[in-house]
């Protein structure tokens, strides 16, 4: 291959790609509706001339043919007078009209069929726009509908999607938190509320104990009352317990005041 066809080729396949690129299908669309209905008014101009030449041809024609009809009688009438010569040249008159008919029908005739043919080939072309108009308004349609999905698949993309689905993660992390401190605090409080019933409890043994001790102290158990004593040492004892007492009421305002 020489240098000039392929210089040829490169320039030809950058134009075809320059054209292509700067295409509109919607413009495109709208000239190719509008070159058909110019074509269309060029033809119905072709079938109105072809109609007026066969008007013409055939108003021709029948002129020709009242001509004959014209000089046969002129013939008839020179005979019928006795005037050969006079036929005779009627009779030439209605040759030469004959043969002007005959072409005259021979021109009709092709001139019927001519406008037969472009009559049949306007109503095509009437259908064939009208098919390309509808077709038009369906490409347009289609064609909005692909630009506004090509306009949300670029606005889909141009979306911050990852930050978005972070700024989401955090929020949720947020979210366990809270909730997980809100457990933890219930917990505690029913926590603290056992240790209190614990400490009653606990305090209630060291009733019992304490009890227990003062029964070992009176020298009676701690299910049975003490008896009174005459003697010196029961006195002596019941004092003791007394104070002890008095320590643990105060003992125990102590308490129930903290």
């Amino acid at each position: 291959m020489g240098l000039f066809d392929r210089i040829k080729r490169v320039v030809s396949a950058n134009l075809n790609d320059l054209v292509s690129k700067a295409e509109d299908p919607e413009k495109m669309l709208e000239q190719a509706v509008v070159e058909m209905q110019e074509d269309l008014v060029q033809l119905r101009q072709g079938v109105a001339q072809a109609i007026a030449a066969q008007k013409r041809t055939e108003k021709q024609y029948n002129d020709a043919q009242n001509e004959i009809n014209k000089w046969q009688r002129n013939a008839q009438l020179a005979l019928q007078k006795g005037d050969e010569n006079l036929a005779r040249q009627a009779l030439e008159r209605k040759k030469t009209f004959t043969d002007t008919s005959n072409a005259l029908k021979a021109s009709l005739d092709q001139q019927t069929a001519q406008v037969e043919t472009l009559k049949r080939n306007l109503i095509q072309l009437e259908s064939k726009i009208s098919e390309a108009k509808t077709k038009k308004e369906m490409l347009k349609a289609r064609i909005t509908a692909a630009k506004a999905q090509e306009q949300l698949q670029g606005m889909v993309r141009g979306m911050n999607t990852s930050s978005a689905t972070a700024a989401f993660e955090r929020m949720e992390e947020k979210v366990l938190m809270q909730e997980a401190r809100a457990q933890s605090a219930g917990e505690l409080a029913g926590a603290d509320l056992e240790s209190q019933f614990a400490a009653l409890e606990g305090s209630s043994d060291v009733d019992d104990e304490l009890a227990a001790l003062k029964a070992s102290l009176s020298g009676t158990s701690p299910n049975q009352q003490a008896l009174p004593q005459q003697t010196t040492a029961s006195k002596s004892n019941n004092n003791n317990n007394e104070v002890v007492d008095a320590e643990l009421d105060s003992l125990r305002k102590e308490l129930d005041k903290m």
